[in-house]
């Protein structure tokens, strides 16, 4: 059974971004050691225009399969780019959008926990990446098997939470650490079941 990782910034007090969403304050972060192990560790999160401009070609690692709420993915649509990640199965989850803008985009309206269990069960060697936001790792929250949290040393006070869920524990298990000159932390943890 394949993975479902939520790969994912924050800032310290856990937040994904502003009361809106937005994250670009976070950027300032984003410096060459930081960038070259990204970019090595995760390539496939790169978004395809990027990856050219980076001069990224590297073969996904880790995922083939990317999944995204729609207020993520409007952030590429508002660009005018309607695969940002066409290098992995593209999958929207979103009700407002009433056909795809781009063929190879598949969106899912209803029963996304469903699909994903159905995605999950596929055979292949890679996983699937969650890409955001808040709402659909709520509604996801309980099909989730890694965390991978880039933590940014910023606190917001108040913002955008990783997880637009109500108060239920679940516990992690944490894995790799990797700390950067910038006061980045990379933190993997895995799900106890």
């Amino acid at each position: 059974m394949r993975k479902l990782t939520y790969y994912i910034a924050c800032t310290i007090d856990g937040f994904i971004g502003d009361p809106e969403g937005d994250a670009t304050s976070m950027y300032k972060f984003v410096d060459a050691e930081y960038l070259e192990f990204m970019n090595s560790e995760y390539p496939e999160t790169v978004p395809a225009q990027a990856r050219e401009m980076l001069g990224i070609d590297a073969e996904n690692k880790r995922f083939d399969t990317v999944v995204q709420g729609k207020l993520s993915y409007q952030l590429a649509l508002d660009i005018g780019v309607t695969s940002p990640y066409g290098h992995l199965r593209e999958f929207v989850a979103s009700r407002s959008l009433a056909e795809s803008p781009h063929p190879d985009v598949e969106l899912i309206a209803d029963d996304l926990v469903g699909r994903v269990r159905e995605l999950k069960a596929e055979d292949g060697p890679l996983d699937i990446w969650l890409c955001g936001g808040s709402t659909i790792a709520g509604e996801l929250i309980e099909e989730i098997d890694e965390l991978v949290i880039k933590t940014y040393p910023q606190v917001y006070g108040t913002g955008m939470p990783m997880f637009g869920a109500g108060f239920e524990p679940r516990d992690f298990e944490l894995g790799d650490v990797r700390a950067f000159e910038n006061g980045v932390l990379v933190r993997t943890y895995t799900r106890k079941r």
